[in-house]
Parts: C-alpha cells; structure tokens; sequence
C-alpha cells in the first residue's frame, strides 16, 4: 500500500469494529475501468478481509484478498477494472463478520467542491420545479454530500455525511437553501449521463464563503510561499472558522483521497476578491496540482495522475464596482492566460459566466440562479478535455493577433473562432493610451465593425501608442446574455489583458501577449 495512501486511512479512533469507511453505502457508484475501484474500511490488526463483488443474481464477479494493517486499524482493496453498469453486491468478510453493498453501479464518479455557488441547491435554481420533478429520468446520477467540517489536522475520515449515498429525488436535490444538493453538480451529472449514457457519481464537498486557502493543504500554500504570508490582507482581518488555511483540506478532501475519481468541478474565488486575490494566480494552480498527486497517491495509483479539472470563472456580483478585484480573479483563474487548458493549468476547463448576471436575486445578485446555463458549458469542457471528443466546440472565440492601421486609426483583432456581435452599443474593449505600460489610462474603444473572424477597434481618442487591450475587463461587463461577442454555438468570449508588443517588419502587425503585469497595477 502506497505510503500516502496509509496516511489517507489513518482511523478515526482506536477500537473501530469491522465497517466501511464512512463514504461508502448502499445505491453508491465506483469509479469503472480502466481505473480500479478502490475499497477500504476498518478492521482487526492482521485480520484477512476477503471482497466479493457479486451480480444481481448471485453470481460471484470477482474476489480479493486483503488484511487489516496495523496499528492502523484500517484495510484496503483495489478493486480489477469492472466495465460501466450495476446493480451489484459488494460484500467483505472478516472472520464471522460481514458487511454487504447493495445497488451498486460503475461509472464516473466526479467530486465537486467550492464555495457557495457551488452549495446552491437545486430548489434555489431558475426553473427550480421543473428541474426537481426531473429526478425521476435520472435514477443512474447518484449523489453523496459531505457535511460543511473543518479539522486542525489531516483527518483519514468523514466526520459528518450530510447526504449518504442516495437515488435522486426532489427531497434529497432541493433540501434546503445551500445544503444539498448542489445545483451545478447535479446538472453537471445528467449532462454528462445525456452524453455517456452509463451511472454517474456525484460527490459534493462544499462551504459557503471560503477561500482557496481553506481548501489547500499546508503543501500548496507552501508553494506560493502563503504559511509565512497568510496574514498580510487587505483590509487586514482576522480569519477564522472555515476561512482559516487549510482547515476543509483536512477535513472534507483528505479524507476522500482513496476514492478513485473521474474528474473534479470547482466553483470558488468570490471569497478571494477580498483575500490574496493576486496570489490566485499561484495559489489555484497549485491547488490543482496537489489535489492530483494526492488523488493519484492516496487511490493507489489509480485516479489519473492528470484528473481532469473543471471550473467555473466567477460571474457578476456589483454593478458599479469601487476597484476590479473581480475582474483581476478571474483572468488569475486561467494563471494570467486567459484561456484554459494551457501550459501552466494541463487537464482544466472552463465555464465562462460573466454574462450570467442575476441582480434580482433573492440570494444576492453575487449567487446568480442560472445554474443550467453554467453547468451546460461545464459539460462541454469536461466532453472535450476530460473524455477526449473531438471536434467538440467548448469555450468561446479568443483573439490571435492584432494589425494596426496607423493611417486610418483602426486595430483590426483577429479571433480563433467565428463571431457573432451580441450587444453591438456596449463598451467592451479598452485601450491601454499611454506613454507607459504602467499605470495605463484605459480608454473604452468603439467597435467599427464585427466580420466573421475579425474586429475593428476605431482608435480616433487614442493619439499615443496601443501598449495594451482588454475585453470585459469589469465586475458587471454586461447584462444577462447580451456581453458583445459570442460564438455560432452561444458561448461567450472571456475577458481578456493583453500586451500589445509591435512586430520590427513594418510595425504594423502587432503580437498579443497575456498582460500579466498588468493586472497587478492596472
């Protein structure tokens, strides 16, 4: 058993009897091949633990052998690679003991987690009944919630189970307001049963109002140099509860590091806004990455090493917004590049949601009720990253390069992507009309004109030189769906800071570039 795996299952106390670990239960999905499944539970020191997964009718599917290592109380089976479908049996025998799984089903089992747009329960949705009646057409998403809990230190359990493993029903999805189940999760879930057509596992580990600095280990922090820094904040406040650093880590993430996973949802960073919100652009991709060494480690070795990582860039909370915090997170949230995947975030993907603005919602207009809007453009990202479809169109148009006009005073922006012009009165784009790059004046641009893949800027106020542009650089860029440019399949363009460098052949040709230093002083 991998070492990091025996940290994974530490007990929860001496003298546990022959059980499950508290994540497994009756109608629950594990993870299908190629990965295995991955058991564990508690039991006598030295004690052999057979595993039988058996059909509906009885017929014996497969046998392991393990034994309960000591002093830790704990055992551990991996699972041989089952193909997706269910119902089975899962039985382990310790001596005279047994322990019985009914209902059982393969698939892909996806984690989601964040703060509390991700914690938004269906019954708080747009069209919250229609969604709720649903359920029924899906009983092969099945869900489990873990209850909001905070630790100290590395815990190998959960402590609390909001929501054990459960068939779907308008009880279980609409159990209250920021409980469970989460909305983006278990739409995330039936578009994905839509597109696979096997079980899908939802796992939802979420609380309200927390920073990423809560959900990162003591090994993440470490990489963005934030143990020794987690003081300096702006305004400075005290943190505390479930804000404190690296206190859900240990309790809601670290215990479930021996579950083989598909992939991950996050929906976070509002929080952030107030707290190191330019560490975001270290503090996310790390957390990314030590997620996936502990997933990998903890399964032994079976949750891939690269798990696909999907999140949600943060929508619109003020209309009139004093500073930019919002903006800046959400350009740190592609690590300052403005598309995902890319080479600092590999595996990711991403839902834009600046266009999803809610401001008569009775949440807050930070808590937009679109959710099936969010979770469909989710899904695609995770279609096309995660289960490799090709051809899949799944984030909106991004620029490529620049060609000023110097006599006719326009900038022509070429798109990867064709456009379609939305909103055509709004003023998305912004220019950089300074002598230096720092600080910039930044003067709204008209756009002359929208074809096909190209956009002219009309640069007439701007009488210096272009040092930089951006698009829907604000906390409020837009009303809702109607941001200026979308693609043919609907998806937005996301925001965007470049830094416009001239080319030396001809100075007309300009390369964009992503403006990270920028959105630190801008």
């Amino acid at each position: 058993m991998a070492a990091w795996a025996l940290l994974a299952l530490a007990p929860l106390a001496a003298g546990l009897t022959f059980s499950f670990a508290s994540y497994y239960g009756d109608h629950m999905v594990l993870q299908k091949g190629p990965a295995g499944a991955v058991l564990w539970g508690y039991g006598a020191p030295g004690a052999p633990v057979t595993v039988v997964v058996s059909e509906d009718g009885g017929s014996v599917v497969m046998k392991k052998m393990t034994q309960v290592e000591g002093p830790s109380g704990t055992w551990m089976s991996v699972l041989d690679p089952m193909e997706q479908g269910g119902p089975y049996t899962l039985t382990a025998r310790q001596g005279l003991e047994n322990m019985t799984l009914r209902d059982v089903y393969f698939g892909d089992v996806w984690l989601c987690s964040g703060q509390s747009n991700m914690a938004m329960t269906v019954l708080q949705i747009t069209n919250a009944s229609l969604e709720l009646a649903a359920a029924a057409r899906y009983p092969y998403v099945r869900l489990f919630a873990a209850a909001p809990a905070r630790s100290d230190v590395e815990l190998g359990d959960l402590t609390r189970i909001d929501l054990p493993w459960s068939v779907p029903t308008a009880g279980n999805l609409g159990h209250g307001n920021f409980t469970y189940f989460s909305a983006v999760c278990w739409l995330l879930g039936c578009y994905l049963y839509e597109a696979l057509q096997y079980p899908v596992g939802l796992v939802e580990a979420a609380w309200g109002g927390t920073p990423i600095e809560a959900w990162s280990s003591q090994r993440a922090l470490r990489a963005c140099g934030l143990l020794e820094d987690v003081g300096s904040i702006t305004p400075p406040q005290h943190l505390s509860g479930p804000q404190t650093p690296s206190v859900l880590w240990n309790a809601m993430i670290h215990p479930l590091l021996n579950m083989t996973l598909r992939g991950v949802a996050w929906y976070q960073g509002e929080a952030n806004a107030i707290l190191h919100t330019d560490w975001y652009n270290c503090t996310f991709p790390a957390l990314i990455a030590d997620w996936r060494q502990a997933f990998h480690a903890g399964s032994a070795g079976q949750t891939d090493p690269l798990l696909p990582f999907g999140f949600v860039q943060l929508s619109t909370y003020r209309r009139q917004s004093p500073d930019d915090s919002f903006t800046r997170l959400r350009w740190h949230q592609t690590a300052d590049l403005g598309v995902v995947p890319n080479a600092r975030m590999p595996g990711t993907f991403m839902a834009v949601a600046v266009d999803l603005c809610d401001e008569s919602s009775p949440y807050g207009s930070i808590h937009p009720r679109d959710k099936q809007n969010v979770a469909h453009r989710l899904h695609l990202g995770a279609r096309a990253v995660a289960y490799g479809e090709k051809d899949l169109v799944f984030q909106g148009p991004y620029p490529t390069q620049a060609v000023l006009e110097v006599t006719r005073g326009l900038l022509n922006i070429s798109y990867s992507q064709e456009l379609v012009y939305r909103q055509k009165d709004t003023q998305a784009f912004e220019v950089c009309c300074s002598a230096r790059l720092s600080p910039c004046e930044w003067l709204p641009v008209p756009v002359a004109g929208v074809q096909s893949r190209w956009v002219t800027l009309a640069l007439g106020g701007c009488g210096l030189p272009v040092r930089a542009l951006r698009y829907a650089w604000a906390e409020w860029p837009c009303e809702y769906l109607s941001c200026a440019l979308y693609n043919t399949q609907g998806l937005p363009a996301p925001p965007f800071l470049l830094q416009v460098l001239p080319q030396r052949a001809g100075g007309k040709e300009l390369l964009l570039l992503p403006g990270s230093l920028l959105s630190l002083g801008s």
